[in-house]
């Protein structure tokens, strides 16, 4: 077990990675005392303000429920809506997960270090709480659960700890947002995700990010796919943050595991981009791929993905494809990794700008030059998912569309 005085010290002195992009955060210079919210039943989520209703659905969460099978929402560091809709499907918040049943802590912990580094051990020093979402064995999401963390309260540090969990021969998608009310302007969110996908599940999880120009973002999260198994992981970030630093992991650890990352991001003048995934393939018949489309507006942005084969028998692709429109920086960090005779691994990347042959060609056929980049974007950040609900690939469509606005 840790040893709290040891993870003190480490969160008050590790700095961020070597080569990260940004600036090291200072966790010090941020308020993490509990903030009281009153709990809203389900009648009264559409009672909310109606600035605040836009931001949540922004970040995918709907007050009105329609078409999702539950809710977890998080206001601050206070949980204040939280129900499952749907039989089979348990969404409960982690703390009162923690004291009332002791399969949680089968999980707690136990694919990403406490001591990591000072992100992990601030989350664990300070928990403010997070969500349990697991589908029993068997069960099949009707519709997508929803989960958001807002942020009210300027200045706060926001600490949350998810475990996301399908059992065997489950399927289960969610769909979580982040997301600032409109008058906050400086904030740090630490986030710990723990995704267990057990034997032939299948688990999809659409994050989409939707922050306050000065947030500061630090998520970690790991995975672990069982024989048979599917896990996809989509990311969503077309809004301005000031800097967003994420590397998630999976392990897949059966024969026949299956993982896909996939990644959209637009980067905003004066934001700061440090992500990408990493999946290990340790199984024949393990396949895994990673697709990021990112656009700099102005924006810092690094791309990495690294796909390490360790047994004959894998397949894995990577391809990260950049748009540089008004300035900025995209650095593209490929890595493969054979480790073994009879993997099978390729990647792609590429970093441009829009062609002015294709801008002609559409203002040709009656398009204004702001409407023939528009569709030149928005057909860039199209990316196909396969095995997406189409609930949720409507939501990812919808977000696309928002982003337009931003771009142009």
């Amino acid at each position: 077990m840790y040893n709290k005085d040891q993870l003190k010290e480490k969160a008050k002195k590790a700095k961020d990675k070597k080569g990260a992009i940004g600036p090291d955060i200072n966790l010090d210079e941020f308020d993490q005392a509990p903030v009281p919210h009153s709990y809203l039943a389900e009648e009264d989520l559409c009672d909310l303000p109606q600035e605040e209703q836009e931001r949540l659905i922004m970040s995918g969460l709907d007050v009105t429920e329609k078409e999702r099978g539950g809710t977890y929402l998080q206001k601050d560091t206070s949980v204040i809506h939280c129900h499952s809709r749907q039989d089979g499907i348990e969404v409960i918040p982690i703390k009162k997960a923690l004291e009332q049943y002791d399969w949680v802590k089968e999980y707690y912990w136990k694919l990403l270090a406490v001591d990591t580094d000072k992100y992990t051990a601030a989350a664990e020093l300070a928990l403010h709480d997070g969500y349990v979402i697991r589908a029993l064995p068997g069960s099949k999401s009707i519709y997508p659960i929803q989960a958001c963390l807002y942020l009210d309260k300027d200045g706060l540090q926001q600490n949350v700890h998810n475990l996301i969990i399908a059992e065997e021969d489950s399927e289960l998608h969610i769909i979580t947002g982040c997301a600032t009310s409109p008058h906050l302007k400086r904030g740090a969110h630490v986030g710990i995700s723990e995704f267990f996908v057990k034997k032939n599940a299948k688990l999809s999880f659409t994050m989409i990010h939707n922050w306050a120009e000065d947030m500061v973002v630090r998520p970690r999260s790991v995975a672990q796919v069982e024989e048979g198994g599917l896990f996809i992981n989509n990311y969503i970030c077309m809004k301005p943050v000031r800097s967003l630093q994420m590397y998630p992991t999976t392990h897949l650890v059966g024969k026949d595991a299956v993982a896909r990352f996939y990644s959209i991001i637009v980067g905003s003048p004066g934001s700061e981009y440090d992500l990408g995934g990493r999946i290990f393939l340790k199984h024949p018949g393990n396949r895994a791929e990673i697709v990021a489309r990112t656009i700099s507006n102005g924006g810092k942005i690094i791309a990495r993905g690294h796909l390490i084969g360790e047994v004959p028998g894998i397949k894995a692709h990577l391809e990260c494809r950049g748009l540089i429109l008004n300035g900025g920086l995209i650095h593209a960090i490929p890595e493969l990794e054979g480790l073994a005779d009879g993997v099978e691994m390729s990647h792609e990347a590429a970093v441009g700008k829009i062609a002015q042959e294709e801008i002609a060609y559409l203002m040709s056929r009656g398009l204004t030059e702001d409407e023939a980049t528009s569709t030149i974007v928005r057909g860039f950040l199209s990316v196909d998912i396969p095995g997406l609900p189409p609930q949720l690939k409507a939501e990812i469509d919808k977000a696309i569309e928002e982003s337009d606005k931003d771009v142009m």
